[in-house]
């Protein structure tokens, strides 16, 4: 193809000047310039042609040869205003645990009355929500990462967490090669917010339900402890029921009594009448002295009131003489075990009334849009990759052929040409590869060097 286009273009210059009615002045230079340029491009349009071809089917190969990926997306809404003092500490509590600056100033912002939305935002972008998504779907093994903050900060760049202005709406956008990691990244965000904002709360109804929660499990030894006495001390000493066991001791004691005066009557009447050797006196004589011992059984007569247990083989019940000890102990024992069974009930209740009011003050994550599996590429566009590239490599054609074409008609005695001349001279010669022949020789100095003279003398003349 002929690069050299000069003359045509000069011609069609002096027939535009000499059209009739042509303008003169800049306004004919311009439009001179302008119709030159047009030719030049058209003499070159099957170049143009060619490379845009080229440039199309390489940007195609380039663009389909990237990797897609997929984008998942979650939309929450605001928290609730009553929970603005929970959401803060929460949120000093993050910054503090994670070295955050900027979180701690969205708490000290949020305590000032400021959007609260900000606060989910930093809770995300903290190191310890990252750390956890990173360890739960192993990324820095997927993203090739042999440090923990280089896989930081690929998640930083795969994700995109804002909120919007107006409705406070927060969105969570995760990029990825799967649709299905994607989503499940998307939904993790979602599960480390709710997860971080109940462990990081530090409000007066966490405090308090964290306090009972400790004395619920001392009052419950307590207890079992307190049981575990008064029901070993009761199946002891059979004290079944103390207060019980005195009255129906003390019945069973009066019937007794009267059973034995009635017998020592009536035998005092026959022995009036029979001798010591009848059968009577003496069946009757058996009978006292079986009610006397039944009587002093009951009453514990020779047994000590120091001594509260005794051999269970020797009675089923314990005697009158060791209720009043038995009772006492059996009172401190039974006592114990009822306030302590007052008192868990009493925190039992409290327990629940802190645990609902913790819920209360402890903002929960609304989900407006839950993430969805993505069926359709967000990266890369392709057609936009296409569009640029064959733009591009037009552009740069474009500039290729004015340049020569400058070049050319640039006088060969212009110190601006003899000065790029001689760096590309400088230039081919520290690399071989680069000589016209091809043979890697370097160019000879003599010839440079008459070269130079005669641009010299041309320039004198």
């Amino acid at each position: 193809m002929n690069y050299s286009t000069g003359t045509s273009v000069q011609k069609t210059a002096a027939r535009v000047s000499d059209l009739p009615g042509a303008p003169n002045g800049d306004g004919v230079e311009k439009r001179q310039r302008s119709v030159a340029s047009f030719r030049l491009l058209w003499d070159h349009r099957r170049l143009l042609l060619r490379v845009a071809l080229y440039a199309v089917l390489a940007s195609a190969a380039i663009a389909f040869l990237i990797p897609p990926r997929y984008q998942s997306t979650a939309h929450l809404m605001p928290p609730d205003s009553q929970s603005n003092a929970g959401l803060a500490m929460a949120a000093a509590a993050v910054a503090g645990s994670t070295g955050g600056s900027a979180l701690g100033g969205m708490a000290s912002d949020l305590l000032g009355l400021k959007s609260n939305s900000d606060i989910f935002v930093g809770i995300l972008s903290s190191r310890t929500a990252q750390d956890k998504l990173i360890n739960q779907f192993n990324l820095q093994k997927l993203y090739g990462d042999r440090r923990m903050e280089d896989a930081r900060r690929q998640l930083t760049d795969h994700t995109s967490i804002s909120v919007e202005r107006k409705s406070q709406i927060i969105s969570i956008e995760v990029t990825d090669k799967s649709p299905q990691r994607a989503a499940a990244m998307c939904q993790a965000y979602v599960e480390q917010l709710n997860t971080l904002v109940a462990e990081m709360s530090t409000s007066s109804a966490r405090r308090e339900r964290i306090f009972l929660e400790g004395r619920l499990q001392a009052v419950n030894r307590d207890l079992e402890a307190a049981e575990k006495d008064f029901s070993q001390f009761s199946s002891k000493n059979s004290a079944i029921d103390v207060k019980e066991q005195g009255r129906a001791m003390l019945g069973a004691a009066a019937v007794l009594q009267g059973s034995l005066i009635a017998a020592q009557s009536e035998y005092e009447g026959l022995r009036q009448i029979y001798s010591d050797s009848n059968v009577r006196v003496r069946a009757l004589r058996a009978r006292i002295e079986e009610l006397q011992h039944k009587l002093e059984g009951l009453a514990g007569k020779g047994e000590s009131t120091t001594t509260i247990s005794s051999d269970p083989s020797d009675s089923l019940y314990p005697s009158m003489r060791k209720l009043p000890l038995l009772g006492v102990t059996y009172a401190d024992l039974y006592r114990r075990a009822k306030i302590q069974e007052a008192v868990l009930e009493t925190l039992t209740r409290e327990y629940e009334m802190a645990k609902v009011q913790e819920a209360k003050e402890i903002p929960t994550v609304k989900i407006l849009d839950p993430p969805q599996i993505p069926d359709k590429k967000a990266f890369p566009p392709r057609l936009l990759i296409i569009f640029v590239g064959t733009v591009i490599a037009v552009a740069v054609a474009i500039s290729w052929i004015f340049g020569r074409n400058t070049w050319e008609h640039t006088e060969a005695h212009d110190p601006r040409k003899l000065f790029l001349q001689d760096v590309f001279t400088d230039v081919t010669a520290r690399w071989p590869g680069m000589s016209k022949n091809g043979s890697g020789q370097e160019p000879n100095p003599a010839h440079s060097l008459g070269l130079r003279r005669r641009s010299s003398d041309l320039d004198d003349t």
